[in-house]
């Protein structure tokens, strides 16, 4: 028997992306992932990258690990 305030939380990973900065990036991924995914507890920037074309930045990336409530 669980204890009571007991939880089990899901990770998964998300990738969000921007044209602005690793911030928007990360706040796209966690704004989407809101939409489909109910009680989000938890965002871990696990990886930051950019995409380059002809020389300069095109695409900010931040990889999440996000976690969230499974529901009894």
């Amino acid at each position: 028997m669980a204890k009571q305030g007991s939880s089990v939380y899901r990770v998964t990973e998300v990738i969000g992306t921007s044209s602005q900065s690793w911030e928007d990036a990360a706040r796209n991924a966690v704004k989407t992932a809101a939409k489909s995914l109910r009680e989000l507890r938890i965002a871990e920037i696990t990886k930051l990258d950019v995409r380059i074309e002809n020389g300069k930045i095109s695409q900010f990336r931040a990889r999440l690990s996000l976690s969230f409530k499974y529901e009894a």
